[in-house]
């Protein structure tokens, strides 16, 4: 079989899609040589190189109502939207404990995206020893305005998104001769220019990081041109993409838990029934 790389979009809560197809990959013994996560998908792909099953899913959805993982109060009091310290200390250490020894003997490479705001590029960040690689899918997972940005370093990180949403032209650059890739957009998306308020905030937030800025401004002319080459890359044999059919009305920070479980299996059932052709693509 060919190198073949495993790419992760990310997508906030919408990511639970990406958690069912990992799901069955996990209950058919499929793993691949290098995985690259984006902000959500990297949180994902935490649970898929440990091999514990189920756990991206509890870890998605049995928080939900509480106030220390997800809230207006925890972006005041520290900065984040999504708490630091529950998602980052308290769930992988104490709750729903994370198999740090099975990840740091995973068999292939595994990748954060996470994005430079002095520089404005993305940097791939190893995921190995996760008890200390931990700050790089936090960094890849901090979204704009209602996070932190990570120091790691000498320099500070924010949401993978922001530069490499589909890191699609890394995975080859890496030698990886074909590329699964996992998106949470439905078939048709495509991505509008941030609304100007945002651009404004963005520039206002991070006056020192004018490269952040440039970024958000055009981040949907390079995510659109993105997907038209992953396309190319389907057509020629080179990528297989699994995303979902339709539209939902799940929101970046959604807590509907019926909404998400109804996704979560949306992602599982797509895996399943894409699953033989996903083989001979992988054999052939």
């Amino acid at each position: 079989m060919e190198k073949c790389g495993l790419v992760l979009e990310g997508g906030g809560m919408k990511g639970i899609y990406t958690a069912g197809v990992l799901e069955y990959f996990m209950e058919n013994d499929l793993y691949f040589e290098n995985c690259y996560g984006v902000s959500a998908g990297a949180c994902h792909l935490c649970s898929y190189i440990s091999k514990q099953k189920r756990r991206a899913y509890r870890v998605a959805l049995d928080y939900l109502e509480d106030k220390n993982y997800c809230s207006v109060k925890s972006l005041l009091t520290t900065g984040d939207l999504f708490n630091a310290d529950m998602c980052y200390n308290k769930i992988p250490n104490k709750l729903d404990p994370y198999d740090y020894k099975t990840a740091s003997k995973y068999e292939g490479n595994a990748y954060a995206v996470v994005t430079n705001i002095r520089t404005g590029k993305p940097e791939y960040l190893p995921m190995r020893e996760m008890y200390k690689d931990t700050i790089a899918v936090r960094a890849s997972a901090s979204l704009p305005l209602l996070s932190r940005a990570v120091k790691i370093g000498t320099e500070f990180y924010l949401d993978g998104g922001i530069a490499d949403a589909v890191p699609i032209r890394h995975a080859i650059a890496d030698g990886n001769q074909k590329n699964v890739v996992i998106l949470t957009k439905e078939i048709g998306y495509v991505r509008q220019m941030a609304s100007q308020s945002t651009r404004n905030l963005v520039k206002l937030r991070y006056v020192k990081y004018p490269k952040l800025h440039e970024l958000i401004s055009d981040r949907h002319i390079r995510y659109n041109e993105t997907l038209r080459f992953l396309e190319e890359e389907k057509e020629a044999g080179r990528a297989f993409v699994i995303r979902p059919q339709r539209p939902n009305d799940i929101g970046r920070i959604e807590k509907d838990r019926k909404k998400l479980e109804l996704l979560y299996k949306i992602g599982y059932q797509d895996a399943k029934e894409c699953y033989e052709d996903l083989l001979k693509f992988l054999q052939n």
